[in-house]
């Protein structure tokens, strides 16, 4: 077979799997006809969570819908994406806590912290005008048992019909990731923290 005749046969070849994959993609669409709001757990040991979680708020605001950003650990410091969206007017933004809790090092300040968060979370899991809810590193909270999982499920459940959330941080809770409807594990495969390198601001914070 010549070149030609050979580079032919992979397009044609290449055109027919596309073909078949769009009628599977466009099958799976059309059966996908329910509308309401999503629960996403993003969770692992592996970076990026919090970010992949931020990257929707952006894409919300994208689409002119209201945000509400709740943090439950971080707070020693202020970060990049804080300073960001804060500056815009649809943006409801509450810092709540102080650091890790390798910080803190006062569990019962840290319940103290989660639990003034959660009633904060739970305002806005109640607020129709909210369209997205992220609630940054509540599995750490819920990991160490800060809150009450039953609880937080039973706020997700009686939330707006059409109000996403989006729950980060490692260690989520298996009743959560259960409930959830869409969960991502993020795995780390390298880091520029474990070869040395020093976090940096626009990176890590």
């Amino acid at each position: 077979m010549s070149d030609s005749r050979n580079h032919a046969a992979k397009n044609q070849h290449h055109k027919q799997r596309m073909q078949r994959k769009k009628a599977v993609v466009d099958a799976a669409i059309a059966k996908a006809t329910e509308r309401r709001g999503v629960v996403i757990v993003n969770t692992g040991n592996g970076k990026g969570k919090s970010s992949a979680a931020f990257g929707l708020v952006a894409r919300a605001l994208g689409h002119g819908l209201h945000v509400g950003i709740v943090q439950f650990i971080k707070g020693a410091s202020s970060t990049g994406e804080e300073q960001f969206f804060c500056r815009f007017p649809e943006v409801h933004y509450y810092v709540m806590g102080e650091g890790f809790t390798w910080e803190t090092q006062d569990r019962e300040r840290d319940i103290d912290k989660a639990r003034a968060a959660w009633a904060q979370a739970e305002a806005l899991l109640s607020d129709e005008s909210i369209s997205l809810v992220v609630l940054d590193e509540l599995n750490i909270a819920l990991k160490h048992n800060y809150l009450d999982v039953d609880r937080v499920i039973e706020a997700l459940e009686n939330r707006p019909l059409m109000q996403h959330v989006v729950i980060t941080g490692r260690g989520a809770k298996e009743v959560l990731i259960d409930y959830a409807d869409t969960v991502t594990e993020m795995s780390n495969v390298k880091h520029a923290y474990k070869a040395g390198i020093a976090a940096q601001a626009g990176i890590e914070w």
